[in-house]
This record gives C-alpha cells, sequence and structure tokens, in this order.
C-alpha cells in the first residue's frame, strides 16, 4: 500500500471514529451538565471547597468564580516550579526561575500548554503530574464549563441564572475528563508509551551512552491530549518514541484531541431541544477541518509548496513511522483544536503548509476548536452570521429564538476582536524593539512567520511553535504571557456577559420569515462569514509572512 493510500486511509478511519463517538458522548455530556441529584463524592468536594451546589449564579458570578479559580491555579502552579527541589519526585532538577516559572503557570492554567523549555530537562515528575496534568484536567473542564453557560443562555428564558461554576467544573472533571483519561492512558500503556517513577536510566547504544527520561508518560498525555491541552514532558513531544511509539497510538493521540469538540455539538443540540442545530454547528467544524487537512497534506507533498514531485516532498521535521499524511493530519488536529501537541516540527513545513496551520489557530480554533472553547467560540461566529444575514432580508436577527440585538452584536464582535488585538499588538512591539529580532533563527520572511506563528499560539491558547524560534527570553516570556491571560479570560468574559443577556430574553416564536439555522445554507454562510472575517484581518500580515516565504 502506498503512502497516499494509507494515508487516506488513516484519515477516512478517524472519520468514522469521531462520526460514531458524535452521538454517544455528546449525550453522555448533556446527561453530566443535566443531572439534578448529587452524587456523594460530589457532595464531599462542595463541602471541602466551600461550595453551595443548590445555588446557581448570574453571569457575573459566574465569572467572577472562573477568574478567582484560575488565579489560585496560576498561584499554586508558579510556588510548585519555584521550589521544585524542595519536592519528591524532583529528578534533581532546581527550581524554575521566575520568568519562566510565571509563563508556564499562566500557559497550563490557560490551556495553552506553551512550553519555552525542554520538559525533560526542567520539571521533575512531582511538577509535571502534580501541577501540569492537574491543571490539564481543569483547565479543559473550565473551558466546557463556559460553553455550557452559552448554551443555557439559548436555551433558557426570563432568567439571569447560568449554573453554578463548582458543580460544572466538578462535574466535567468526575465524569467526563477522568474515566476517558484513565481508559486511554491504559491503552497508550498497551501501545509502548512510558509510564513509571524512574527519573534517569543510562543506557549504552551505538551512538555512545546515553541519558533516558521516565515518568508518568502515558497519563499525563491521555489527558493533555483529550483536554486539548497540549505540552508534554519530552521537548519532541509527540514526536518522541516514548509520548508516541506507532503509528496506531498515533491514531490513538489524533482522536483524542479531536473527540470532545466534535462531539460537544451534540451536547449543544440536546441542551436547546433540536438535535439538527447541533449537526449544523458540526457540518460547519468539518468543512473547515477537512479542507485544513487536504491543504496541509497537499502542500507536504510539493517539493517547496508549488511544484509537485514524484515522491513524497516535505519529510524533513516528520517521523518515518508517520509519514507525511498522517503527520499533516495531526498538524491540523492540534492547530485546529487549542492543543498544541505535535509529532512533527512546523518550522519545517512548507511555507504554504505553515502558513495554513498559522490560518488555522487565526480563525479562532473554532473547527472543532479546543473543548468548550471552540463550540462557544463557534456560536458566536453562528450569531454574528445571523445577524448578517438579518441586515440583509430588513429584520432582526435572531438565533434559537433569541433576538440579536444591539448589546448581543456588541459583546459577539468584541469577542472576535481579542485576538486579532493581542496577535497584531504583541508581533508590532515586538519587533520594534531589536534584541527581539535575535529570537528569530531565520531572517526575511520566514522569520517573521516564526514570531507571527508564537503570538497566534499564545493569543489563541494553541501552545505549538516553529521550533526556531526562541522564546526563553524576558520579554517573550511577558508578552506571550499575557497574550495567553487576556487571549483566554477575556474572551470567556465577553461569552458569559453574552449568555447572561440572552437568558433574560423571552423566546420569540418562530415565523416564515425566521431564518432557518440547520440547513447547508446557514452552514455554508457561517463558513464564509468565519474566512472573510479572518481574511480581511490577517491578510495583510500573512502576505509579509508565509505566503512572501512561499512565493520566493
Amino acid at each position: 500500500m502506498s503512502e497516499t493510500t494509507a494515508g487516506v486511509v488513516f484519515i477516512a478511519a478517524m472519520l468514522a471514529a469521531l462520526a460514531l463517538s458524535y452521538k454517544p458522548l455528546g449525550d453522555y455530556m448533556y446527561r453530566v451538565v443535566t443531572r439534578e441529584h448529587h452524587r456523594k463524592v460530589e457532595r464531599g468536594i462542595y463541602r471541602v471547597i466551600g461550595a453551595r451546589p443548590g445555588t446557581e449564579q448570574n453571569w457575573a458570578g459566574y465569572a467572577r468564580s472562573v477568574l478567582a479559580f484560575s488565579v489560585v491555579s496560576i498561584l499554586v502552579l508558579f510556588l510548585f516550579q519555584r521550589v521544585q527541589s524542595a519536592l519528591p519526585f524532583s529528578n534533581g532538577f532546581i527550581g524554575v526561575e521566575p520568568g519562566l516559572a510565571w509563563n508556564t503557570a499562566v500557559s497550563f492554567t490557560t490551556n495553552t500548554n506553551w512550553q519555552a523549555y525542554s520538559g525533560e530537562a526542567t520539571m521533575g515528575i512531582f511538577v509535571q503530574a502534580s501541577g501540569l496534568a492537574v491543571q490539564n484536567f481543569v483547565s479543559a473542564a473550565v473551558g466546557i464549563a463556559v460553553a455550557i453557560v452559552l448554551v443555557r443562555g439559548f436555551a433558557r428564558k426570563a432568567t439571569d441564572k447560568l449554573g453554578n461554576f463548582w458543580v460544572d467544573l466538578t462535574r466535567i472533571v468526575l465524569w467526563v475528563l477522568l474515566p476517558i483519561s484513565l481508559v486511554a492512558a491504559i491503552v497508550l500503556i498497551g501501545g509502548g508509551v512510558v509510564q513509571n517513577l524512574t527519573d534517569f536510566t543510562s543506557a549504552s547504544t551505538t551512538t555512545g551512552d546515553q541519558t533516558i527520561t521516565g515518568g508518568l508518560i502515558a497519563s499525563q498525555e491521555a489527558i493533555k491530549n483529550l483536554g486539548t491541552n497540549g505540552g508534554g514532558p519530552f521537548n519532541a513531544n509527540a514526536a518522541h518514541p516514548f509520548e508516541n511509539p506507532t503509528s496506531w497510538t498515533n491514531f490513538v493521540i489524533i482522536y483524542l484531541l479531536l473527540v470532545i469538540p466534535f462531539s460537544l455539538p451534540r451536547t449543544f443540540g440536546r441542551l436547546v431541544g433540536q438535535n439538527r442545530q447541533g449537526y449544523a454547528i458540526a457540518a460547519v467544524m468539518g468543512v473547515i477541518a477537512l479542507a485544513s487537512v487536504s491543504l496541509v497534506v497537499g502542500f507536504e507533498n510539493m517539493a517547496n509548496g508549488t511544484v509537485p514531485q514524484a515522491v513524497s516532498a516535505a519529510m524533513e521535521g516528520k517521523e518515518v513511522r508517520f509519514g507525511i499524511p498522517d503527520s499533516g493530519l495531526f498538524a491540523a488536529a492540534t492547530t485546529l483544536t487549542s492543543t498544541g501537541s505535535v509529532n512533527s516540527f512546523h518550522d519545517s513545513y512548507t511555507s504554504f503548509g505553515g502558513g495554513v496551520l498559522m490560518l488555522d489557530m487565526m480563525l479562532g480554533e473554532v473547527a472543532p476548536g479546543g473543548v468548550g472553547a471552540g463550540l462557544y467560540g463557534m456560536l458566536v461566529l453562528a450569531t454574528i452570521t445571523v445577524f448578517i444575514a438579518g441586515l440583509m432580508v430588513g429584520r432582526t436577527p435572531e438565533y434559537l429564538g433569541k433576538k440579536i440585538g444591539a448589546r448581543e452584536i456588541k459583546l459577539a464582535s468584541l469577542y472576535f476582536l481579542v485576538t486579532p488585538a493581542l496577535l497584531l499588538i504583541g508581533v508590532a512591539a515586538s519587533i520594534a524593539v531589536p534584541e527581539n529580532l535575535e529570537s528569530m533563527q531565520d531572517a526575511g520572511p520566514h522569520g517573521l512567520s516564526e514570531m507571527l506563528y508564537a503570538f497566534a499560539s499564545a493569543s489563541n491558547n494553541n501552545g505549538s511553535a516553529f521550533a526556531g524560534f526562541g522564546a526563553n527570553t524576558p520579554w517573550f516570556n511577558t508578552a506571550l504571557g499575557l497574550c495567553m491571560l487576556f487571549g483566554r479570560f477575556l474572551p470567556i468574559i465577553l461569552v458569559l456577559a453574552l449568555a447572561g443577556s440572552l437568558a433574560k430574553q423571552k423566546p420569540v416564536p418562530a415565523t416564515a420569515g425566521t431564518f432557518p439555522t440547520h440547513k447547508p445554507l446557514f452552514v455554508g454562510m457561517v463558513v464564509g462569514v468565519t474566512i472573510i472575517l479572518v481574511a480581511l484581518t490577517f491578510l495583510p500580515v500573512l502576505a509579509l509572512g508565509p505566503i512572501a516565504d512561499g512565493l520566493q
């Protein structure tokens, strides 16, 4: 079987696996977030943290809880890194210096998992498991909880109550993320992924003596991908054979990072009482995702992004055991979500292939996006689309029975503008400081692409990088950390405010003039609005970076 044929089979099998998971997992998550009674273990957790599960919050109270929890998470993770040498299973590593510790604490709390360090040479087993992996669970749960709140805003009427953050967080961690991660970790261990408490092992090889790092790799690999977190204990990430030894473990990892984001539209459809609305949102995600995968794999099968070759071309930076199709699918999936895991090095992709990966993040990572973040981002874009459609026909726009008025469209527009503002201002400010240019491995358009990718990744809470970019400097630790913070929490606040505004409305009965939001026309319009808005915003800087690089 040729590599191309094998790649088509691999991608087709992934589509089938996701399609089979859509209904059962989406329905299961619906039952988790709508269950009225609290189980014994949940009640125990509520008592420990002082939560009142019978009390629902308005959007402002929910936002305060999200921010308070995240601030405490940053502080605890920062402290763990600073006192690492005094902790058990430290692997002999010293405490992480303040600038890098701040950047990493922000990174993992915001579900970005950007790493400006080599994992196996910086973080011990305790910090990896009790610090980073814990944030992999709770930061993912925060994203799902916020998405559920926005859906409640559409589903509820004449109320300001949107649920209880502490209840949502607890249930999502206990009954969604933990059980799936446990099963996934066992599967990965069966595939050869390392899982032990050994810090270093010396081995003699044909190339000389080597020090091999161990650790709790399979368990962290499971949740870092399931929660679309990214990062990892090894600098080579999922290209490392201890994390991702075979083609079938590669399949499992890609499936994990896609399955919850692609199943959440089903949960959305169940919550609003119209499953067809969920199918429409999933269709938008699928159209954009398939286009991205096709473009990335196509460009990587060309010598320089423009000339087809008789043999596979761009294999630099890719593992032979995966090849171009499997690597291209992984790269597109990790940038379309907010995962940031990599099984190949994006800096080695063709100029146009790397440009598509940047564009995936600039779309807002909505196809399917991060766990929760992809769904609420797509619903914001759907809101903007029905507003535009309403202007076209001269009637007040409505979505799921709720009017999209001045307040709603302002909140949606501000949501969309957060990422471009952070990304473009961050790149411009960084280039204006001559010392920052030393972080670029290359000069010219490719050097700009390296910096552009870094700020796109941080502002969209992705976490992957062009490997040649040197980000561990005081400037970039601070600037990228701020982009991660604002890129995560400003959109969350705006989404929660939008949910509060929608929940207070009474539903508007559908009429003959109501724009149907479950048909192919609406799907096509959302895809078009997404691409056009991003193209108008980012085309100039893309023209200076990857497009210019590819045309040279």
